[in-house]
């Protein structure tokens, strides 16, 4: 699918990899929609890119829909690129007093990661179906796991349930989806120089950054949005899930 001329709407667009991916987009020629949470710097990213900010929490139905009605008032909903989240609790499963881990910290990451993946999602689909196809299909939807999907540390028990979910709802989608000419990949990154590691001490950081087997750097947006764009643009490219990670693979601890 080419990137130039269409509609894209980018979750978690007002920092971090949701903004480094609407910038790449927009500097290919799409017309972005930035969805972030209210008293974010959504507004101040799109008018920075020249796109449109809607507010909205991406496990809300009517807010989403807000940001996809949005999309098409810049033509056919063509790519969605599904970047909001929000990081763990680190809550071992049992303390040192073997007081069990909190529920309802658990049920909030799921909630986030997942179920509101899967609104995005399901609400974006509904859109797209109705497109007229280009290129052979009517859109593309790009989520977001992690490699904690694959090897969580201790203490990621519900950000590792939530990201494998969305790793093992890809395949499904894709093939759900198949019928409507709409393919589904999602991204595994790895450790990605975004705000939240921003907040470390630099010694942190360039340790973290040496634990990367090749090359040996944190991860940043715009890795990120090449290969959102690039997931975008190939239409054979459906049902995977691509670790993107400078091939580390994460330690217990």
């Amino acid at each position: 699918m080419r990137i130039a001329g269409i509609s894209a709407l980018v979750t978690g667009g007002a920092s971090g990899l949701g903004l480094g991916t609407a910038r790449h987009l927009t500097e290919r020629g799409a017309r972005v929609v930035l969805l972030d949470l209210p008293g974010s710097a959504g507004e101040q990213a799109a008018k920075e890119l020249g796109a449109t900010f809607v507010a909205a929490d991406i496990t809300d139905t009517p807010g989403v829909e807000a940001a996809l009605d949005a999309a098409e008032r810049n033509g056919p909903l063509r790519a969605v690129v599904h970047c909001a989240g929000r990081g763990g609790d680190r809550h071992r499963i049992l303390d040192k007093e073997r007081t069990p881990g909190p529920l309802d910290a658990f049920a909030d990451v799921i909630r986030v990661n997942l179920t509101g993946t899967y609104n995005v999602l399901r609400l974006a689909a509904a859109r797209m179906s109705g497109n007229e196809p280009l290129d052979g299909e009517r859109g593309a939807i790009v989520l977001t796991a992690s490699v904690a999907a694959f090897e969580g540390q201790i203490g990621q028990t519900s950000y590792a349930a939530s990201k494998s979910a969305v790793r093992g709802i890809t395949i499904v989608a894709a093939r759900d989806l198949a019928s409507w000419q709409i393919r589904v990949n999602t991204i595994a990154p790895g450790i990605m120089d975004t705000p939240m590691l921003a907040r470390l001490r630099d010694d942190i950081r360039a340790g973290l950054a040496a634990s990367v087997p090749y090359p040996k750097r944190l991860g940043t947006p715009a890795d990120y949005a090449q290969l959102a764009a690039s997931i975008i643009e190939n239409p054979y490219l459906n049902g995977e899930v691509i670790r993107l990670d400078g091939a580390i693979r994460m330690a217990p601890r």
